[in-house]
């Protein structure tokens, strides 16, 4: 039998947070909700006075955003779930931090599975590092660089973007390779790390391969073409990529006569 978890909900539509405890006592009785906030302020009032275990936190809020509120609290000593309308780039992040989401309007299945996972990691008093993980992948420094999650066996790894040379995937997981010419492997698809990369600095130049354009030392002609990165690797461009990056590179910079 599942104890009860303190939890509270933060949203800025009433409504939500009405249909959500309705939801809660139907289906989830031992969430318990201890309190309700519609604002980053108040919220973050009843987290410190409160000390939930769980938190159910929309994003777009007045007076900032829940990444706001959870950057605001950081180390972070609960679970969250998210529960948003976005379907776009803050999924992908959700997805390659393995943080819990549900979208808009709200699903009893997906809330129903959220809280048996929840239940599951205060059972085993695992930390929500998956939060650590998303907040760097989402937050830009001051002087524009990025950090990003990587998981590996060992746990979440944090390094610079600006340090990754490329990347390869390798059948079920990828290759991570950085520019002190150390490697990461993560369990993550190339795609899914794609996704959260900029896109104006990394370039899927092959199916299997995505590098970081600053690193390109050659680029060699030939029916698709081939570039040495400055570690010496050198990886095969695609045909079918082959004009997508010469139009990305402006030409002739990188072209070897």
């Amino acid at each position: 039998m599942m104890k009860n978890i303190k939890t509270v909900v933060i949203d800025d539509e009433p409504g939500n947070i009405i249909t959500l405890t309705k939801i809660f006592e139907e289906y989830c009785p031992n969430i318990e909700v201890v309190a309700t906030a519609n604002d980053i302020l108040s919220g973050e009032i009843a987290i410190q006075k409160l000390d939930p275990q769980l938190v159910f936190l929309d994003i777009e809020m007045p007076n900032g955003n829940g990444f706001d509120l959870l950057n605001k609290l950081a180390p972070i000593h609960f679970e969250v779930v998210f529960v948003t309308a976005y379907n776009d780039y803050a999924i992908k992040a959700f997805k390659h931090s393995a943080v819990d989401y549900i979208l808009k309007p709200v699903s009893i299945t997906e809330l129903k599975n959220a809280i048996v996972k929840v239940n599951n990691r205060l059972e085993q008093n695992q930390l929500n590092e998956q939060i650590e993980s998303l907040l760097s992948n989402l937050k830009t420094d001051p002087v524009g660089r990025k950090k990003i999650g990587i998981h590996t066996t060992k746990g979440i790894v944090f390094e610079e973007i600006d340090n990754i040379m490329h990347l390869q995937a390798i059948t079920s997981y990828c290759n991570i390779f950085f520019k002190e010419k150390s490697k990461l492997v993560t369990s993550k698809s190339l795609g899914e790390i794609e996704d959260i990369l900029p896109k104006n600095i990394f370039f899927r130049i092959h199916k299997s391969h995505l590098i970081n354009i600053n690193y390109i030392k050659q680029y060699y002609k030939g029916r698709g073409g081939y570039i040495e990165m400055e570690d010496g690797t050198t990886i095969e461009v695609s045909t079918r990529k082959r004009d997508d990056f010469l139009k990305l590179m402006e030409g002739e910079r990188f072209i070897r006569k």
